[in-house]
């Protein structure tokens, strides 16, 4: 695959319409500076992603953060991180049948909202048992639709704006700063806008199908900047059309924002054509996701790093591990009792402690491991930029939610206690869990290097 064709997987994978699902709960969060946030975590992130590039030109038969420290760092490490990162891969399907029964809701409100929970997961879930194969076409596809709608979309609101609607005008500084605005408040919605960028990172798994691997470190930057700027693009005008949030109500905060900024803008027709846009791309997110984590759990039941019988089974006729993605399936069915915020704030635990390892690991691989530390390029390089990604990344760890702090941090704990165990007080190897590794026989990975410790 070329540059391009990889940029475009990454941002099926991101999901470009979340944008107008947490609007309402970031312009509650900041104030009414939906693309500040947005700003800020694009900004903090981008050194995050100079990172992933990094370490993928060294460690290519990955792209996971628990690869990375494991190489790096130390293998007990490594799986303490992957351990966490579950928290990310298991809620991600999840928040995705929540934003779809959220779409449904919107649509037919007369309509109980778990039976779209059920009916979907019961969907996904029947799709990914009888195949686990690549989507990326579909992918591509459902992206293309999507951007399309989110320009018609910005279209229709600039010309509202022009003729006067919200704040009346298609140019201001507004929706970055305003006198009520505080940088407390900014952070705590760049902090919730970090789980839209989720997936920029994911591209890393393809660097075996890349035409060369040298492009990686560009898709991954490129992936992360091009969905920053469609995130802004379309955050920016939805806030001057919506230049408060009380516009919304509050059960659509909660959930999503999206169907109501569809039908306030254009009727009823706009928010079918909106929502339509946001079910085709959640929809393909969620599939990605559910596979993705399935897989992960195969393998490491395949491992013994879970209960081999239960994880590792692979149905003989379909080749898919049966067990793994039934019970995946079965976590996305909390999407029935949970909003979206609190689904958002764990994945952001889980998504916080990767970026926070994988600038660690820059520095453990290149300046501890390389000697990379003598001249003050490599010192810019390898220690200065991954320590200032470490920096920002902590500015959003302070604002993460207190209650996704505590249960991600009992997680990571129960992950800590299990690996004693799994190694008998450290006596054994550590399993590895890498989720390209070959497991159905459809899979191929190139040979990465091997831990050194």
């Amino acid at each position: 695959m070329g540059l391009w064709s990889i940029v475009g997987l990454g941002l099926g994978y991101m999901t470009p319409t979340v944008v107008f699902d947490t609007f309402g709960l970031v312009a509650e969060k900041t104030n009414n500076v939906v693309p500040a946030a947005y700003a800020v975590a694009l900004v903090v992130l981008v050194f995050t992603a100079i990172s992933y590039g990094k370490m993928v030109r060294v460690i290519p038969s990955a792209g996971s953060a628990y690869t990375y420290a494991r190489e790096s760092i130390h293998p007990g490490v490594g799986f303490v991180v992957g351990w966490t990162a579950l928290i990310d891969y298991m809620l991600l399907p999840m928040v995705n049948a929540l934003i779809l029964r959220s779409y449904m809701e919107a649509l037919f409100p007369d309509v109980p909202g778990w039976i779209w929970v059920v009916v979907f997961t019961a969907g996904v879930t029947g799709v990914i048992y009888l195949t686990m194969r690549g989507t990326s076409n579909v992918n591509m596809i459902l992206l293309v639709f999507s951007i399309l709608v989110m320009t018609v979309f910005v279209v229709m609101v600039v010309v509202q704006l022009v003729g006067g609607a919200g704040a009346g005008t298609a140019v201001s500084l507004a929706p970055f700063a305003h006198s009520e605005v505080q940088f407390g408040a900014v952070l705590a919605g760049a902090t919730v806008v970090c789980f839209s960028f989720i997936g920029f990172d994911a591209v890393s798994m393809y660097s075996e199908e890349a035409k060369t691997p040298k492009i990686m470190p560009r898709a991954i930057l490129l992936t992360l900047v091009a969905g920053g700027v469609i995130f802004l693009v379309a955050a920016y005008v939805t806030q001057l059309r919506f230049p408060d949030s009380t516009a919304f109500p509050q059960e659509a905060i909660e959930d999503s924002t999206l169907p109501e900024i569809g039908v306030q803008v254009g009727g009823p027709v706009l928010q079918a054509v909106l929502t339509a846009a946001g079910f085709a791309a959640t929809l393909a997110s969620w599939l990605a996701s559910h596979a993705s984590v399935s897989r992960m759990l195969m393998v490491m039941g395949r491992n013994n790093v879970l209960p081999r019988r239960i994880f590792g089974f692979i149905n003989p006729k379909t080749h898919t591990p049966t067990f793994s993605i039934v019970i995946v399936g079965v976590v996305s069915l909390l999407a029935i009792a949970f909003t979206l915020e609190q689904i958002a704030a764990y994945i952001n635990y889980g998504a916080l402690v990767a970026f926070t390892f994988v600038n660690i690991s820059v520095i453990a691989w290149f300046a501890v491991r390389k000697g990379l530390r003598k001249t003050p390029g490599d010192i810019a390089r390898y220690i200065v930029m991954p320590a200032i990604g470490m920096v920002l990344t902590g500015l959003l760890w302070v604002n993460l939610d207190m209650h996704a702090l505590i249960g991600g941090l009992i997680w990571t704990g129960i992950g800590v206690v299990y690996l004693i165990v799994l190694t008998r007080g450290f006596r054994r190897p550590i399993a590895s869990f890498d989720e390209n590794e070959p497991v159905t026989g459809f899979n191929k990975t190139v040979p990465g290097p091997r831990s050194e410790i």
